[in-house]
């Protein structure tokens, strides 16, 4: 391998190709540390004629290939396997913002810019990019392409797959499909930007997109609800609906479980309700400007929530750091897991309608397979998404792994006889490939690998990710 090493420092230069075991380390780990892998090289590409050549290079000497963002991923997408004889393409380099038009709605960037910075790059303009992520500081936008991510705007603004309309990709080949074309009408032939979104790097590199980008909405009002249940806070999510429409841009959930690890081991964190609730909803309307009665329209459904029985109280945001302690508690249960100890997660999406009764009856389900088993319940109740995750019983790590599969299998049986997606927003992986295809038809199945042959024969393109070998 000493020529393909050679042929990868030449093309990148030699302080773009790691492989010393400390500078390697970072990029063979996940974010969960579950998946640990080796790599042959690290390569750090700064621009598409590189991942060009390194993709080219790889192809020619059969040497699969890695394509990894911010490593930020949850399933083991992103590393390498235990072989070594991977090269893991790091696009972190690639943070180019490369055009804004405020007057199209378009914003075209390379794949290694940070969420953040697209954010950023849009407010610049009087603009919103809408995904939003806890790992938006460090996730990359080639990432959450590859793997179609959500977060807390899908209610609104649609997973990553409706905010994009073009892409640059290169191919297992090593050439370049150039797709940056911002149309929001082209009838000319097979949608190849959408093929490429959510492939999880199976299929191509992608690096560069155009992104949609929409009207500021500086004006902001947000609740931290009580519910007595999931019934209710689906109920709940219908009378928000009613009242607020098109304004009504995150309607979350949290269990007791998941708001009591944020207050234990997030520091500045306050329970804003004196009373505990088993359940709670973080609502939130966005708007203009000129949408001045936001605040009124937010009381109002809150009202009639309380009327109703579906909500029993509720703190309202009186300004940016009220508000901004809210979200915290939503967005650091992730964070807070991990300092509670062994945790098992898993990202499912349900009919709506089915979310309270699959809830309710997922609990003793668990129990019998684990006593004490603490499920932390969060997601994103408007589009059926439930972060289903399980915390080892207190004090008993070792119990929780030994049972990691059972559980597992428990959950994901149970979403497939509601007819939901063991997959919600974070892809496959590594984690996740072999039960996707066994809750999939023959004839699905048939069409991925048909699609994976058609585009990279050799099967160097992260390998046994998204799809195992047939």
């Amino acid at each position: 391998m000493t020529d393909l090493l050679e042929r990868l420092r030449s093309a990148v230069g030699d302080d773009h190709v790691l492989t010393e075991p400390t500078d390697v380390a970072a990029y063979v780990v996940d974010w969960t540390g579950t998946h640990r892998g080796r790599a042959l090289a690290v390569v750090r590409p700064g621009s598409t004629t590189e991942v060009a050549e390194v993709v080219r290079a790889c192809a020619e000497t059969r040497t699969p290939l890695v394509p990894q963002g911010g490593n930020t991923g949850l399933v083991g997408g992103g590393v390498p396997d235990g072989s070594g004889t991977a090269v893991v393409l790091s696009l972190g380099r690639m943070r180019t913002v490369r055009d804004v038009d405020p007057v199209a709605g378009t914003l075209t960037v390379d794949a290694g810019v940070v969420l953040a910075d697209v954010q950023a790059a849009a407010a610049a303009v009087d603009r919103l990019f809408p995904m939003s992520l806890g790992s938006e500081g460090s996730c990359t936008i080639g990432g959450n392409l590859a793997t179609n991510a959500g977060g807390t705007a899908v209610l609104r603004y649609g997973m990553t797959r409706e905010l994009v309309l073009g892409l640059e990709v290169v191919l297992p080949d090593g050439r370049v499909w150039d797709g940056l074309r911002g149309l929001r009408k082209d009838n000319t032939g097979y949608d190849l930007t959408q093929l490429f979104v959510g492939s999880e790097g199976t299929l191509g590199v992608i690096t560069g997109a155009v992104l949609r980008i929409f009207p500021a909405t500086p004006r902001h009002a947000t609740a931290w609800v009580a519910v007595p249940s999931v019934a209710a806070a689906v109920s709940l999510l219908g009378i928000a609906q009613e009242h607020a429409g098109v304004h009504l841009s995150t309607f979350e959930i949290a269990n007791r479980q998941a708001l009591d690890l944020v207050l234990a081991h997030l520091p500045g964190a306050v329970d804003p309700l004196e009373a505990p609730s088993e359940w709670y909803v973080l609502v939130e309307l966005a708007g203009s400007a000129a949408d001045g009665g936001l605040d009124a329209t937010l009381e109002a459904l809150l009202a009639d929530a309380v009327e109703a029985g579906r909500a029993m109280d509720a703190a309202i945001a009186t300004g940016p750091g009220r508000r901004s302690a809210l979200w915290s508690l939503r967005e650091g249960i992730s964070e807070v897991q991990k300092v509670e100890g062994a945790t098992l997660k898993h990202d499912v999406t349900l009919p709506i309608a089915d979310l309270a009764a699959w809830t309710d009856a997922m609990g003793p389900v668990l129990q019998e397979v684990l006593p004490g088993v603490r499920p932390v319940t969060y997601g994103h109740v408007g589009d059926g998404n439930l972060h289903y995750n399980l915390n080892a019983p207190i004090g008993r790590d070792d119990d929780l792994r030994a049972a990691a599969g059972d559980l597992t299998a428990a959950i994901h049986e149970a979403v497939a006889a509601a007819h939901g997606s063991i997959s919600a927003e974070h892809g496959l992986g590594r984690t996740k490939a072999a039960a996707a295809a066994a809750y999939k038809s023959d004839v699905e199945v048939d069409l991925m690998r048909a699609l994976k042959r058609a585009l990279d024969p050799d099967g160097l393109m992260n390998p046994s990710v998204l799809l195992t070998a047939p």
